[in-house]
């Protein structure tokens, strides 16, 4: 695993709900990464214990994120480990009631 996979895994494991994102929770950065960032809201999750990544800030991580995800888009969601998804999936999951439950909220 490469030190880009290795700093990815630890972040991933290392915290309950991860969004690597296009910018920040406060100024998201592309219309995708801001209905994320809405849906988690809607979902219950408080913004302050989020824990997001901006991978516009890393272009290892940007890159990184799609190898180890196998999924080429940008935001992608992890919770407590497992990867959720896009912003497509999250809403999906969130009309259906599913996102909520998987946050724990």
């Amino acid at each position: 695993m490469s030190d880009v996979q290795q700093r990815i895994d630890q972040l991933v494991k290392d915290n309950d709900v991860v969004l690597f994102m296009k910018g920040n929770a406060n100024f998201p950065m592309c219309g995708f990464s801001g209905r994320a960032i809405q849906l988690l809201k809607a979902s219950g999750v408080d913004t302050k214990t989020l824990t997001t990544i901006n991978v516009l800030d890393d272009a290892d991580i940007r890159q990184g994120i799609k190898e180890y995800s196998n999924w080429p888009t940008i935001p992608q969601l992890y919770v407590k480990g497992e990867f959720i998804g896009g912003s497509d999936i999250m809403t999906e999951m969130y009309e259906s009631g599913e996102l909520t439950k998987v946050l724990g909220n």
